[in-house]
């Protein structure tokens, strides 16, 4: 099997999957949820709230908060929340072999991801990512529907002008894993991220991944690309 001959692009998430964002802030972001009654861990985030765009998260969470407390966030609550994930934003590195994965890869490439442009641009230029796909770099916020519907990855494809069947999705999350599968394109899940937990690449298995690389080493051997 090579990737030529058995897809025309491979479409990749962003956090968790090329910078591994997902990891930093997460002890954070617990702390600061701790702190104003929900009581939940590190790995319950990442279960919980991990693909999603910033007005399906807000929902979320909103509608977690007036179950906990019935009320209303306070004012100001997101942003302590956003406070906390940033605080450790220069830390950010690439998901290891990131960049000899994609300069490997020998299809069409996209970033079709949940984050907003403007963060998005800002993780994958701090990591030096960002040439490698641009100006293929897509963020949910162009698309009527975040993941897990399948529109940012069917956005993607048009403008690499592929076919969604011909398309390779590698995911982290179970709600793109979702969107992918939505989209009629092969996943993949992925779990070289420092936020993968035991019993992720299960999750994404139940979620419709077809397989799960837990490195790159692992994509580039699957797509007989060498490790």
């Amino acid at each position: 099997m090579t990737a030529r001959s058995s897809f025309d692009a491979v479409l990749f998430d962003c956090d968790g999957v090329l910078v591994d964002s997902e990891a930093l802030g997460l002890d954070a972001s617990a702390d600061y949820l701790r702190g104003h009654g929900l009581d939940w861990s590190t790995a319950d985030l990442v279960r919980i709230f991990t693909g999603l765009r910033d007005d399906v998260f807000a929902e979320r969470l909103t509608a977690a908060y007036r179950e906990k407390h019935a009320a209303d966030p306070a004012d100001g609550f997101f942003q302590g929340l956003v406070d906390a994930r940033r605080s450790l934003a220069h830390l950010l590195t690439e998901v290891a072999g990131a960049r000899a994965a994609i300069e490997a890869t020998p299809v069409a490439k996209a970033v079709a991801s949940s984050s907003r442009a403007a963060v998005l641009e800002k993780k994958l230029k701090r990591t030096e990512l960002w040439a490698l796909f641009e100006p293929h770099v897509y963020s949910a916020e162009v698309v009527d529907h975040g993941k897990p519907a399948p529109d940012i990855f069917l956005h993607a494809a048009e403008m690499l002008d592929a076919d969604p069947a011909r398309c390779l999705v590698l995911e982290d999350s179970v709600n793109g894993v979702k969107a992918g599968v939505a989209a009629g394109m092969t996943v993949w899940g992925f779990t070289g991220g420092g936020h993968c937990f035991d019993g992720h690449g299960e999750r994404l298995i139940d979620a419709g991944a077809e397989r799960v690389s837990a490195s790159f080493d692992d994509y580039r051997n699957a797509l007989g690309l060498g490790g």
